[in-house]
């Protein structure tokens, strides 16, 4: 059985962040322990009910991803055992499986996001002005439409309970200077293609993913928090992909539709959770765990 954990206790630990998932922890100049927690944000706001084990496949995945990358990128990984830094007395198998530990870094304050088909706020952004973050598409797309080719699409990074904006490559460009700039630009593009090659192989389309980079004192660009997740991303089944409609999907999507129909304004608190849409959650999340993890042949 999975462990549930809403939010994290760590006594003698500096915490340093609690976001919308995890919870991060000082343990000393050079590293951070970073918990994944049950907790789910939906449109920016974090809902009330934990869905149980999600911590846990949320870092399964990322640890899976960050292995398979690191020859396109740098990751924030240390490779420290979880078990060696966890304060005496807590219950380790409540926090191995949901926790890594991490490089300090100075995070960048943009998500930094890579899109290969036409949804959610690029869909939006398309309808109002035939372009996403100020790139030209062509005219008479559809909804879930394959771009002609992957896009980079960054947006700000709002505060818990504010909403991302889209941004323009300029605005990515002022924030953080034109070389940083260029070089998330490029590993964004390069880790997205990779692992859409890869997921597609396993019967999965990822119609977008969000990246998270930082960099180190000396100014290595490293990708962080998480990757390729659930969270993070839109998974969608290949055999029931069909473009004009909006497909089913493996990742919190299935939270947002159920969100939809109910009379709430985005704006916390957020509505409770029927039974299940959490176990409907937990099933898609797995799945997706299963299906790009699982080994072959």
């Amino acid at each position: 059985m999975p462990s549930v954990l809403y939010q994290s206790d760590l006594p003698g630990l500096d915490l340093v962040h609690r976001g919308k998932v995890r919870d991060v922890y000082a343990l000393d100049a050079q590293r951070l322990l970073i918990v994944a927690s049950d907790r789910l944000s939906a449109f920016d706001v974090i809902l009330p009910d934990p869905i149980p084990g999600k911590g846990e496949i949320l870092t399964t995945l990322s640890n899976f991803w960050f292995a398979r990358t690191a020859h396109l990128m740098a990751n924030h990984l240390t490779g420290d055992a979880v078990e060696s830094v966890l304060p005496a007395g807590i219950d380790v198998a409540s926090y191995r499986q949901r926790s890594v530990v991490g490089k300090r870094l100075r995070i960048l304050p943009v998500e930094a996001i890579a899109r290969g088909y036409l949804i959610g706020s690029g869909w939006k952004d398309y309808q109002a002005t035939g372009s996403v973050c100020g790139i030209r598409l062509p005219a008479g797309l559809q909804i879930a439409d394959a771009l002609p080719e992957p896009i980079f699409t960054p947006s700000t990074k709002a505060a818990i309970g504010d909403h991302d904006a889209n941004i323009g490559f300029d605005e990515v460009v002022a924030l953080v200077g034109a070389d940083l700039a260029e070089r998330v630009r490029d590993a964004t593009l390069s880790i997205y293609r990779f692992a859409a090659d890869y997921a597609a192989s396993r019967g999965i389309l990822i119609a977008d993913t969000k990246l998270e980079f930082g960099v180190d004192e000396g100014g290595t660009l490293y990708v962080a928090d998480e990757m390729l997740t659930p969270d993070s991303s839109r998974f969608w089944p290949a055999d029931a992909y069909q473009p004009g409609r909006n497909p089913p999907s493996f990742d919190k999507q299935f939270v947002r539709d159920y969100l939809e129909t109910l009379d709430w304004n985005k704006s916390a608190p957020g509505p409770r959770l029927p039974a299940v849409v959490i176990a409907g959650t937990v099933a898609r999340y797995r799945e997706a765990l299963e299906r790009l993890t699982a080994p072959q042949g």
